[in-house]
């Protein structure tokens, strides 16, 4: 799992009560729901106006994976087409580094997308007449970059994602795993400081899929790049978000870490989510430890806890459990030598049962 981002950090990308109706009677639309909180379906009943996007703010953080999570129909596409203005919003606004959105004039608009955004589908649109380097350069053709530069790019980035020997094939004689490699690639091309991507490994195998997670969560640590990732799926959610905002009917329900996700679901919604989940990498001894002082308060602090087994209080639940099979002691939580709780086998086992 990526590192938490900063909280301290500045944010690259702000919604702000961002909102989407669509229809030719939104904006009176957006009056009657603010007055009378009407539903989706009272609103696409009383002004045939669809509700996309309701309400949502959010900040991103830089070098953040920050992902999306809904079922079709949730909102969650609609509101990362959003950020670089392919749709424009009923109501709200978006901020990339601290810049409006919607007030960009189109020069400015053009220089966003091509310069700072970059953005990968699941259906990558390769141009099938042209090479894997001239795809992946394509982005740089527009901007009137030279040929001889942008080729050097290409071929770096193709490095980058894993393609040597292949920049000069066709997408046509690339698996789907290898095209999604050089959409990536495309997107990389121009060293854009924001990644919004859609969905871009939904269509895979399972096998192809999970690898091409592990080598974007690598390059994400090597290269830093602030990161919007839609998905309908909650375990790749987890499993690459450094946070999670989890979409239903247009509306977040809940934005957190995967640990804040899994231990600590906002309604029914998310928990039903949730609760196939496995928490033994997700949940850590800094949830499920009692405080050194509380522990000593009921007696059970001993001289001896020096021979326990310790741990950092971000060990998850895996790690804790391998050092607990091996002693009848309770397990020392130690931050720079200095004792800050205790793990027993009782919160351990509530910790894996969800009762942490």
């Amino acid at each position: 799992m990526n590192s938490k981002a900063s909280a301290t950090s500045k944010p690259v990308i702000q919604v702000q009560d961002v909102w989407k109706i669509f229809g030719d009677r939104a904006k009176e639309a957006l009056a009657a729901i603010r007055e009378n909180n009407l539903s989706k379906a009272e609103v696409l009943e009383k002004f045939e106006a669809v509700v996309g996007v309701r309400e949502v703010s959010f900040d991103v953080h830089e070098s953040e994976i920050f992902c999306i999570m809904g079922l079709s129909g949730s909102g969650k596409s609609t509101l990362v087409r959003h950020i670089n203005r392919l749709i424009e919003p009923t109501h709200g606004d978006i901020l990339v580094g601290g810049d409006s959105v919607g007030q960009l004039n189109a020069k400015q608009l053009r220089l966003l997308r091509a310069d700072r955004i970059g953005m990968v589908f699941q259906n990558m649109a390769l141009l099938p007449h042209r090479t894997v380097r001239d795809n992946i350069a394509f982005a740089l053709e527009l901007r009137n970059v030279d040929t001889y530069t942008r080729m050097q790019l290409a071929d770096k980035v193709i490095d980058t994602v894993s393609l040597q020997g292949y920049g000069d094939r066709m997408p046509s004689e690339l698996s789907g795993g290898m095209q999604q490699r050089v959409g990536l690639a495309r997107a990389l091309a121009a060293d854009p400081e924001i990644l919004l991507m859609d969905e871009p490994f939904s269509a895979l195998d399972p096998l192809i899929r999970r690898g091409l997670q592990d080598e974007f969560l690598e390059l994400s640590k090597v290269m830093g790049k602030t990161t919007l990732f839609i998905t309908h799926d909650l375990d790749e959610a987890i499993r690459m978000g450094t946070r999670i905002a989890i979409m239903k009917d247009g509306i977040i329900v809940q934005i957190g870490t995967p640990e804040d996700i899994v231990t600590a679901p906002a309604d029914d919604y998310v928990a039903d989510f949730v609760k196939g989940i496995s928490r033994l990498k997700l949940v850590f001894a800094h949830t499920v430890m009692q405080p050194v002082g509380e522990y000593q308060q009921r007696g059970g602090l001993t001289d001896n806890n020096e021979q326990w087994p310790s741990a950092h209080p971000e060990a998850d639940l895996d790690s804790l459990i391998s050092l607990a099979v091996d002693t009848d002691q309770p397990i020392a939580i130690r931050e720079d030598n200095n004792l800050v709780g205790v793990v027993t086998k009782d919160a351990l086992l509530r910790g894996i049962q969800g009762e942490s």
